[in-house]
């Protein structure tokens, strides 16, 4: 097969690890920079142009779409699903799950449990929603936020009052959260391929921190999940029309909850906590999976 992976740097862990896992088992591989992919957009002939040459012959397509490129990434992936490419994860699906706002309404309608939220747009409302998510502690989030950036926990009613008139004021879209107190700065990383957990871990927040994030400073170990997270992280996944993510829960006294899905999620922390080769679990699943023109949405919406 010919693949081809959207990715803005060759170097990164899991890039390189897709890479080397699909020429194990015999593909031709291309790393494509997404913002360097130009597009022909007509009625018969849609076609995707990289460095001065048209990309043909692609039998599947791997996205690695960075959260500040989604816009124009999500319009290259739709692209080559117009041209009859399979995609790991479809462009409908990936821009779905990085509405954060979005997708927890999704995941509510289906009845996924998640930290009660928030979301309001004039100041006079500060009080009232606080009073909805439970009150101080409460954690606040930008939604164009990744990897723990732009989040806030606000531990007092006046540092909440505070924090989010703050956002207010540069017009930010936030999210305001009930915070989990007995999740004690640990979440669940829930890796799943078609619709099955194959890897799970803890992350654990560094000394004076509440974000379990990895690039935050936090630690990570093998965690052994119980029945309901994992049937919660694969609902999760299959209501965001994700093939592969990973599904962040949080232990609460009333169940899993979710915190985020994510549609393109790391690699180097979870195949170095499992020994699994997850990557190859991806090509294998593409290899399974690829034919032409096989998109749920065939690039609509």
């Amino acid at each position: 097969m010919k693949i081809a992976i959207l990715s803005r740097n060759s170097k990164l862990y899991s890039t390189r690890r897709l890479k080397e896992a699909a020429l194990k088992r015999g593909h031709e591989v291309q790393i494509i920079d997404v913002l360097r992919a130009y597009m022909n957009i007509t009625s018969h002939n849609n076609t995707i142009h990289y460095k001065g040459e048209p990309l043909v012959d692609f039998d599947a397509v791997i996205p690695r779409i960075g959260a500040s490129v989604t816009f124009y990434g999500a319009a290259v992936l739709r692209q080559f699903e117009m041209m009859g490419v399979y995609p790991l994860n479809e462009s409908v699906a990936i821009t779905r799950s990085r509405d954060k706002l979005r997708s927890l309404q999704l995941l509510s309608r289906k009845g996924i449990g998640l930290p009660v939220t928030g979301f309001a747009n004039k100041p006079d409302d500060i009080k009232d929603m606080i009073k909805m998510v439970g009150g101080a502690p409460l954690v606040v989030k930008l939604l164009e936020g990744t990897q723990g950036i732009g989040v806030v926990l606000a531990e007092t009613q006046k540092a909440a009052e505070s924090v989010i008139e703050g956002f207010m004021g540069v017009k930010a879209d936030i999210l305001v959260q009930e915070y989990i107190e007995e999740a004690k700065g640990a979440d669940i990383r829930c890796f799943v391929i078609d619709g099955k957990v194959v890897a799970a871990m803890q992350r654990k927040a560094a000394p004076g921190e509440f974000r379990s994030n990895l690039h935050r400073g936090g630690t990570s170990s093998l965690i052994r999940i119980t029945p309901e997270e994992r049937s919660t992280a694969v609902r999760a996944a299959r209501i965001m029309g994700l093939n592969v993510a990973g599904v962040d829960l949080l232990r609460s006294n009333h169940g899993p909850l979710v915190m985020e899905v994510n549609s393109s999620p790391g690699l180097e922390g979870i195949e170095a906590v499992s020994g699994k080769d997850i990557a190859g679990l991806m090509i294998d699943f593409i290899e399974k999976n690829a034919k032409a023109g096989k998109t749920k949405t065939k690039g609509q919406g």
